[in-house]
């Protein structure tokens, strides 16, 4: 058996590994690079194999990072069924034709910009070929993707392959993200790998906690944030709570909050509503800017059953709106241009997270210049992003063509990660009753990635390490 680890390697996108067994192929997540422009080029030579060749996909969740790839990699011939949990399922029907129309766009600006235009033309002077401005994939093509789905329950093993079993298990990351458990051969030759996806942080908002895993020969583990812990729940709580009330009430700003559509959007409307019900800050008046935050917020509700307890508590028949003074989802482009005409006492929440695409770059534009205003960064901001200079403290940044001074303040809430952090990550691998014959750690920046692999084995004594980019190994 081999595998062979084509993205998230030393890095934290593009997810994606083939593995290979007596005659079956199949790839455990097939996701986007992300970061800066070379990704570009990454994506469109992503595929080092035929995909026609490919049997069929195991996807552990919806982030672009994990399924990003899909269409193009349907679009260049594969025919075989993409097998995932059925919320997953429900999520990719807005994020993938969502991915494609961004492609669509890009490509468009590419092919519209001059200055491009005339690198091209001296780039084929030079004998060199000019950069491809077609978008990666088309929304037709995202659209097209979808039928190739399979839905899948939780805890129940399917066989998409007579040599091939499989079952997701609740990672507790996003709504439908799953820790896949593979089976691959069959008597003496047959092998367990465990993929463990993105896995969630315990006792956080919205979701169960991650599944706990015991045994396999073999594991991928994530280590997004394998060298550091968040923020307790009650410290970022009382961050956001400070945020809040000194922009709204002493400055008189609005608060713009880049955030995942899938995810983070809804643990920020949850906590706004629990602060709100608490008396810690006032009823809010909150602007959804993202429609497919609204379309997987939608989709959450429709989910209810995979919820924790305290946010049925909370969220209720309702889903929370009662403890807002004005909850609004922005649907129209109208709309969302003229929340930039707003001067104060509004909250944004925005897509993208990274602060890379959508139309989160033109409230950053209207609002990054004004002292009274705060930028709450909550999550994971990859190197190369627009999120990533924010956080690392750029005081002037390019947007949309344009030089803007960054006055505004600048919160990160690292304890709303969806990620584990390295004490729980540590934990999740403590519930392993025996010891894996090879851990590969990946989803981590290099020195991360490395790190976290000699940690398993000082702590564990397990034989580990993190794979480079398209490292190929044999599985006993």
């Amino acid at each position: 058996m081999r595998l062979t680890f084509l993205g998230a390697a030393r890095e934290v996108t593009g997810s994606s590994y083939l593995v290979e067994a007596d005659g079956v192929r199949f790839l455990v997540d097939c996701g986007m690079f992300q970061g800066g422009r070379e990704t570009r080029e990454k994506n469109r030579r992503a595929f080092n194999f035929d995909p026609r060749t490919i049997d069929f996909v195991i996807l552990t969740h919806a982030h672009i990072d994990h399924s990003g790839l899909l269409p193009r990699l349907v679009a260049l011939g594969f025919r075989g069924t993409i097998h995932t949990t059925r919320a997953t399922c429900d999520l990719l029907a807005v994020m993938l034709p969502d991915s494609a129309h961004i492609q669509e766009k890009e490509a468009e600006y590419a092919t519209l910009n001059r200055f491009r235009q005339d690198m091209a033309k001296r780039a084929a002077a030079r004998g060199l070929p000019p950069r491809d401005t077609a978008p990666l994939y088309t929304v037709a093509q995202a659209q097209a993707s979808l039928k190739q789905l399979n839905p899948v329950d939780y805890d129940l093993e399917i066989a998409p392959h007579p040599l091939v079993r499989c079952t997701f298990r609740d990672a507790g990351h996003i709504l439908g993200s799953a820790i896949v458990e593979v089976w691959v051969g069959e008597g003496e030759r047959r092998r367990k790998i465990v993929f463990s996806g993105d896995l969630g942080q315990p006792a956080r908002p919205l979701l169960q906690d991650p599944t706990h895993i015991h045994d396999a020969d073999y594991l991928l583990v994530e280590s997004t944030y394998g060298n550091r812990d968040h923020k307790s729940m009650d410290a970022t709580q009382d961050e956001l709570v400070e945020a809040i009330n000194d922009t709204l009430e002493r400055k008189g700003g609005n608060v713009i909050i880049p955030a995942f559509a899938v995810g983070r959007t809804q643990d920020m409307l949850y906590l706004l509503a629990d602060l709100t019900r608490q008396g810690r800050i006032p009823k809010l008046t909150v602007f959804v800017d993202s429609p497919m935050a609204t379309a997987a917020t939608e989709i959450t509700y429709k989910h209810m059953a995979l919820l924790d307890a305290e946010t049925h508590a909370l969220m209720g028949r309702h889903g929370g709106a009662a403890h807002f003074r004005k909850l609004d989802f922005v649907e129209d482009v109208e709309e969302s241009k003229s929340l930039d005409r707003i001067t104060g006492g509004a909250v944004i929440i925005s897509a993208s997270g990274m602060c890379e695409a959508g139309r989160i770059k033109f409230h950053l534009r209207a609002n990054l210049p004004r002292h009274e205003s705060t930028i709450l960064i909550t999550g994971f901001q990859a190197a190369g992003t627009f999120g990533r200079r924010l956080v690392d403290g750029a005081r002037r940044v390019r947007l949309l063509g344009e030089d803007i001074p960054v006055r505004a303040d600048l919160y990160t809430l690292g304890g709303l990660s969806a990620h584990a952090d390295r004490t729980a990550l540590l934990a999740w691998l403590g519930h392993f009753r025996s010891k894996p014959r090879k851990v590969f750690v990946v989803h981590g920046e290099e020195t991360v990635a490395n790190g976290f692999a000699a940690d398993l084995q000082t702590q564990f004594g397990w034989d580990a390490m993190a794979p480079t980019p398209g490292l190929s190994v044999v599985l006993d």
